[in-house]
């Protein structure tokens, strides 16, 4: 395997306990530093990007305000009618596009989307992609453009 596609691997991991420690947080409030605890205690981190699990779990718990309104105009319903998977995955993604622009837009939705399917209710996939994209064409707006 590649360096590029071990890398890879290791944040998809990342992102799936990410995903599960948000949604932890935002269901029972537990502190960060207790999350990531039991997630490092509890799983297999051998082949975990550690480093970017920690920076989801943070920077998403950090921004959340300003995550929600960066997604808030591309919803078809309030905030708080997100259900809360949806709610961790789309803040989750809405971070990734903003802040870490070393990860490519397509890879943000692609993993959202696989993680969607595998998390969210049956069609929730769908709901999260359409809104990551529009996210990602206000924000990733260079990036997009560079590719037509």
């Amino acid at each position: 395997m590649s360096e590029v596609n071990a890398l890879a691997a290791k944040r998809r991991r990342a992102r799936h306990f990410a995903l599960q420690g948000l949604y932890q947080w935002s269901m029972t409030g537990a502190a960060l530093a207790e999350i990531e605890a039991e997630f490092r205690i509890d799983n297999d981190f051998t082949h975990v990007d550690g480093d970017y699990y920690r920076d989801l779990l943070s920077g998403v718990v950090a921004h959340a305000g300003a995550l929600d309104d960066v997604m808030r105009g591309k919803l078809d319903r309030s905030i708080e009618e997100l259900d809360p998977v949806e709610h961790s995955l789309l803040r989750m993604g809405v971070y990734e596009l903003r802040d870490r622009i070393d990860v490519p837009y397509k890879v943000v939705l692609n993993e959202a989307v696989a993680l969607a399917k595998k998390f969210g209710a049956t069609e929730s996939f769908r709901y999260v992609n359409g809104v990551l994209d529009k996210v990602a064409h206000e924000l990733r707006k260079l990036e997009i453009n560079a590719e037509v």
